[in-house]
């Protein structure tokens, strides 16, 4: 199957919450992606969306770990995508890492200022760090 195909497939999934499969998929892709590197061009969007979409189930799967190794290789692949910079900082957060999370919402915001749930996590987290509360 061709990467392409095996990306949309992935993306289909995870729209109709086939978690399960869409993880599989995404897996499959980045394999044929870092398998193939000279004969197969993908690019770094479809590769940072694949990680970050790879990360997200990860996240609801509550694997914080592996879903940030995500979110940074999703950066590592198109460092402009705001997303996984927002995603990961959400995990700081709820891990206790108020200045991580920090980098990350401001990274976020400085990609894309109108990105209103990264201004209320920042906020949050300012708060939350000041009051010197643990999640």
């Amino acid at each position: 199957m061709e990467c392409q195909a095996v990306l949309a497939e992935a993306n289909m999934q995870f729209q109709s919450q086939d978690l399960m499969r869409a993880e599989e998929s995404y897996s499959r892709f980045i394999h044929m992606c870092r398998e193939r590197q000279q004969s197969v061009k993908c690019r770094a969007q479809d590769l940072a969306k694949a990680y970050n979409n790879r990360g997200q189930i990860k996240y609801l799967r509550v694997d914080f770990y592996e879903a940030m190794d995500d979110y940074t290789l999703a950066i590592e692949h198109k460092e402009d995508f705001e997303v996984p910079y927002y995603n990961r900082g959400l995990i700081k957060y709820r891990l206790g890492f108020f200045d991580q999370a920090l980098e990350d919402f401001k990274k976020t915001l400085a990609l894309n200022p109108d990105f209103i749930d990264a201004r209320l996590s920042l906020d949050q987290t300012l708060i939350d760090k000041k009051k010197g509360r643990k999640q």
